[in-house]
């Protein structure tokens, strides 16, 4: 693995992580460090980082407090 990228991946603690837990792209990445962009956004898919994902969330929890709010009147 390319210095740089290792040192990209050790200042985000999430990523770090990440790939701890899931170290078969440690094989990929020492290999090729071109991977390290498909890495990330399968990781994002995955663990919901997208911003999609993120306002989805927000909308769902609008809704919950919506349906809350109906319910006590």
């Amino acid at each position: 693995m390319e210095i740089d990228l290792y040192m990209k991946i050790k200042k985000n603690p999430k990523i770090y992580n990440i790939l701890k837990n899931n170290s078969y792209w440690i094989k990929q990445l020492n290999r090729n460090s071109e991977y390290y962009k498909r890495f990330e956004s399968e990781m994002k898919e995955r663990y919901k980082l997208r911003t999609t994902d993120k306002i989805n969330d927000v909308i769902d929890n609008i809704d919950l407090i919506s349906t809350v709010l109906e319910t006590l009147k």
